[in-house]
C-alpha cells in the first residue's frame, strides 16, 4: 500500500471539474488499496499568482504528520505542479489559460498600463511553468489531445494522454424525455448563448434545454433567451447536487456540451456513462475528441444552424437518440480506473 496525494488548486467557492477528478482519483486510489488525500494548493487572485507559486513550492509533502514518508504526488492544475516531491506525476487539466491560449482575449480588456504588467507576469509564469514542468515532476500526463497540444506549442513539453475516467458514481438511464440537458459553468467560454441561438432557429420550435449549473454569466443568459424569444423552453435550474444532476442525466434526450476549445469536459464521459449522447462543436477541444460522430453524438460546425441541426435531429427522434447512448455507454465502459492508475502509479 501507498501513501499518495493528490493535488490541485483550488479557487474560492467554487467545484470544478477538476476537483471533482481530483476526488474521483482518491476514492480509486482507495479502492484499489492506497492510503490517498487531497491536499488544495492556493490559486490566488491576479497579480497575486508568485504567492501562490512560492507557497506551493515551500509546501512540505515529503512526509506526512506521523512522519512517515509519502510515497508519490500527483498534481493536476497550475500550480499545484510546484510540489517538490522525488515522485511527482503531474496529470495535467490546464495551466493559468489566461497566459496562455486565452492571452488575446484577456489582453483585449485590459488598459495599456495593466496590459503591459501582465505581459512581464505571462513570461515570468511561462517560465516558471516550463522548469516545474520538465525539472521539477518526473512524468507529465495530459487529460486530453487539446491539453497535449498547448504544451507543446507553449513550452515545447512532451507528455502522454490519459483520459480521466467518469467518477465512481450511480449513473443510470431512466428515460429518453424530451428535453435537452447542458450541464456547464455559466461563462462565455462555455458558450450556453449559442444553445439558445440554436433553439431560437427556425424548426426547432418543440425543443426544450434545461441548463444545469451557475456562473457570472446568468444575468445575460436569461436576457438573452427572452430577447430570442425562448425563455418558456430554456430552463435555468441553477446549481444542483449530486443527487439531482444524476437525475437530469438520467432522464434527458442527450447533453449538448458547446464550450469553446474545452480542456477536458467531464460533462461529456459522465453522458456517455448515462447511455446518453452528447451534442458538441468542431472546436470544443476534449469534447470533440470524445464523441465519435454519428456513433456517440454529434460533432457540428459552432454555429447556431449546426448546433440547431444535430440537436433537432437527436430531439426528434427517441430511437436514435437510445442507438446513440448505447454506443456512448460503451465508450465510456472502455475508460476506466484501473487503466488510468497503471499509467498514473510510480510506486
Amino acid at each position: 500500500m501507498a501513501r499518495i496525494i493528490v493535488a490541485t488548486s483550488h479557487p474560492l467557492f467554487a467545484h470544478g471539474g477538476h476537483l471533482v477528478i481530483a476526488e474521483a482519483l482518491v476514492d480509486a486510489l482507495r479502492a484499489a488499496g492506497h492510503d490517498a488525500a487531497t491536499l488544495l494548493t492556493p490559486q490566488n487572485r491576479f497579480g497575486r499568482q508568485g504567492a501562490a507559486y512560492t507557497a506551493t513550492w515551500l509546501t512540505d509533502v515529503e512526509r506526512a504528520h506521523d512522519g512517515r514518508p509519502v510515497d508519490q504526488v500527483i498534481s493536476l492544475r497550475f500550480p499545484s505542479y510546484a510540489l517538490r516531491h522525488s515522485a511527482h506525476v503531474c496529470w495535467l487539466n490546464h495551466r493559468m489559460r489566461e497566459y496562455y491560449d486565452q492571452w488575446p482575449v484577456f489582453r483585449s480588456g485590459l488598459s495599456p498600463r495593466a496590459a503591459l504588467k501582465e505581459q512581464v507576469r505571462r513570461r515570468v509564469i511561462h517560465a516558471a511553468d516550463r522548469f516545474l514542468l520538465t525539472r521539477n515532476v518526473t512524468r507529465v500526463f495530459a487529460q486530453s489531445r487539446t491539453i497535449q497540444d498547448r504544451l507543446m506549442a507553449w513550452g515545447h513539453i512532451p507528455s502522454t494522454v490519459v483520459y480521466p475516467p467518469p467518477p465512481r458514481r450511480a449513473y443510470r438511464c431512466d428515460a429518453y424525455d424530451d428535453f435537452i440537458l447542458v450541464v456547464s459553468r455559466l461563462t462565455p467560454l462555455k458558450r450556453v448563448g449559442l444553445v439558445i441561438d440554436a433553439v431560437a432557429e427556425r424548426g426547432m420550435l418543440g425543443a426544450r434545454v434545461v441548463v444545469v449549473g451557475d456562473g457570472d454569466d446568468l444575468r445575460r443568459l436569461r436576457a438573452h433567451a427572452a430577447t430570442q424569444g425562448v425563455s418558456e423552453r430554456v430552463i435555468f435550474r441553477g446549481q444542483v447536487d449530486e443527487t439531482e444532476l444524476l437525475n437530469q442525466l438520467a432522464r434527458c434526450r442527450a447533453v449538448c456540451f458547446p464550450s469553446q476549445h474545452e480542456d477536458y469536459g467531464l460533462v461529456t464521459l459522465e453522458a456517455f456513462s448515462s447511455s446518453k449522447a452528447v451534442v458538441t462543436c468542431a472546436d470544443s477541444g476534449g469534447p470533440a475528441e470524445l464523441v465519435v460522430d454519428g456513433v456517440s453524438g454529434f460533432v457540428t460546425p459552432p454555429n447556431a444552424k449546426g448546433l440547431a441541426a444535430a440537436l433537432g435531429r437527436v430531439g426528434g427522434d427517441a430511437p436514435l437518440a437510445e442507438r446513440l447512448g448505447a454506443a456512448a455507454r460503451r465508450q465510456a465502459d472502455a475508460v476506466t480506473w484501473e487503466h488510468t492508475l497503471d499509467q498514473l502509479l510510480l510506486v
